[in-house]
């Protein structure tokens, strides 16, 4: 496709056989409505079935289309990644590859960036997924996330989102921040809306997410806070924590030092003189973390770029043999 597009949908796909056809069909109809040019980016995320068959023959028949190869499984947030990197449009949308996203819905969020927000999120008011493993995991973790992050969301793990460009070509992502998007994007001071979408049930294959990954989020939301608030100065909080660690086992050492010399009692049997020990050394360890974080923080802004996946191909559409 010659000309430049003005939306570029990106879609994480694994194994997904079933899906990318209807998904396709659905995709052209919802596009024609918006009135653009678009591009479609299928990021095949090393699927081990026939998705990557169905989306070679899918890239062959329409030149709006557009796939990566991966050469091994690297998860969702690496293949966004990767569809942010390829990604040509002027605005850029996000969706699952699984149906249960609704095409139909891509309009709306477009609309309401053109009122003037820098993303806009879907918000599945009424989630089609199991209660228990996945929609009160879900909704613990959006308040959660909401509360640490202060840009409040009530669905963070709608992957269906609308983002200008140039906010999303300026995010490394890692681990399984793609959920994350709003909040560190939020140090720009971007303008972040949610606006309501339809979820559907899945009809074919089965879901690659369950709750075994929250403890992953979890930790990732520890690492956004940490980007979000101290990675410029990451003294500020490892250098805190230790002066206060310190200074709260140097004042037990001094009341037991005024124990032994004034008062003469013997504290060598004493636990409190181990944990005296124990925090005066913690207190010194916590501020030399922080000296080796800022140097840390310099080296990273300093750093040349490295990619979190490896691409295999990239095949046009109408394409009949994948390009290098």
């Amino acid at each position: 496709m010659s000309q430049t597009p003005y939306v570029s949908v990106v879609i994480p796909v694994y194994n997904e056989e079933l899906n990318v056809g209807p998904l396709h069909e659905e995709l052209t109809t919802a596009l024609a409505a918006v009135g653009s040019t678009y591009e479609i980016l299928y990021v095949d995320d090393g699927s081990s079935d026939r998705t990557p068959a169905k989306l070679r023959e899918i890239c062959a028949s329409d030149p709006h289309v557009r796939v990566v190869f991966f050469r091994r499984n690297f998860g969702q947030t690496a293949a966004l990644s990767a569809g942010f990197d390829h990604a040509r449009g002027q605005v850029v949308v996000t969706m699952d590859a699984d149906l249960q996203n609704d095409p139909a819905d891509i309009p709306k969020l477009i609309a309401k960036l053109a009122e003037g927000f820098d993303i806009v999120s879907g918000w599945r008011m009424q989630r089609k997924d199991p209660f228990l493993s996945r929609r009160l995991p879900s909704t613990m973790a959006n308040a959660l996330i909401s509360l640490t992050t202060k840009v409040k969301l009530h669905d963070y793990g709608c992957t269906l989102k609308a983002f200008k460009s140039d906010v999303v070509k300026g995010i490394k992502l890692y681990g399984e921040m793609h959920r994350f998007i709003p909040a560190v994007a939020s140090w720009m001071g971007v303008e972040v809306a949610e606006v309501p979408v339809n979820h559907r049930a899945r009809k074919f294959g089965r879901s690659k997410y369950g709750i075994g990954r929250t403890i992953r989020v979890l930790l990732d939301l520890i690492l956004v806070k940490y980007l979000l608030s101290y990675v410029n100065r990451p003294i500020q909080i490892f250098g805190l924590i230790g002066i206060w660690t310190f200074l709260f086992g140097g004042s037990v050492a001094t009341y037991l030092s005024y124990r032994r010399l004034v008062l003469g009692e013997a504290i060598g049997g004493r636990p409190l003189l181990l944990f005296a020990v124990l925090f005066i050394f913690m207190g010194v360890q916590f501020i030399t973390i922080g000296l080796l974080a800022e140097i840390q923080a310099r080296t990273y802004h300093e750093s040349v770029d490295k990619q979190i996946y490896v691409v295999r191909e990239v095949m046009e559409g109408g394409d009949r043999a994948p390009r290098g």
